[in-house]
């Protein structure tokens, strides 16, 4: 982020920094309060990609789907990474737009994933609804936090569930099984079916 800030005067950037730094210290048992510091950094550098980056993360994580969905966009259009789409695409989902899930799935960016390398049914993340022709769907690059963080919050389960949704549906489908589970490792509360979902291109090869 340091690098990123440098276009700001020192004393204001380093303001700025301690936003995103303590929202990501809080964003796991505290998603409101992360949320909070990320709108006080937004509030003093929008024109700043990696902070409507974190604004949007730390939204998502606190479900507020509308403004993640806003400023996931907004750091898009900024610095052109494509690793935001599956949780765009959740966000879709969660505001009741299957179709726009869809659309972001099958984008052909998600062809630059890595391999091995972000489900829901409700504003609280859930098990996959019937297919009404719907996909459910961080950082510059999938492998890095959020998708990649040891975390076991409610946010962090459903947006591992939404990558391997956004691999399968994209025909990833050699690569969407390892996320179902890593999904399911970290779904205590078994809030998406992922450890069904991971089985099902293992009954398929027998």
């Amino acid at each position: 982020m340091v690098n990123q800030l440098k276009g700001l005067p020192e004393k204001l950037a380093a303001r700025v920094a301690r936003h995103p730094a303590a929202a990501g210290m809080l964003i796991d048992d505290d998603p409101e309060t992360a949320y909070q510091h990320t709108l006080a950094a937004r509030a003093r550098a929008s024109r700043i990609a990696i902070v409507r980056e974190a604004v949007g993360e730390a939204a998502y994580a606190a479900g507020h789907y509308s403004v993640a969905l806003a400023e996931l966009r907004a750091a898009k259009r900024m610095n052109g990474a494509t690793a935001y789409l599956p949780m765009m695409a959740d966000c879709h989902r969660a505001l009741g737009h299957p179709e726009q899930s869809l659309k972001l799935a099958k984008s052909p960016s998600v062809a630059n994933f890595a391999p091995g390398g972000q489900g829901r049914d409700d504003a609280r993340g859930g098990r996959r609804p019937a297919r009404h022709g719907a996909a459910r769907c961080g950082p510059a690059h999938p492998e890095l936090a959020p998708l990649m963080s040891k975390s076991r919050a409610p946010w962090v389960v459903r947006l591992r569930y939404a990558y391997a949704d956004t691999l399968e549906f994209a025909g990833r489908e050699a690569d969407a099984p390892a996320w179902f589970h890593r999904t399911n490792a970290i779904d205590s509360e078994q809030l998406t079916d992922a450890a069904d979902r991971a089985e099902i291109p293992e009954k398929r090869s027998r």
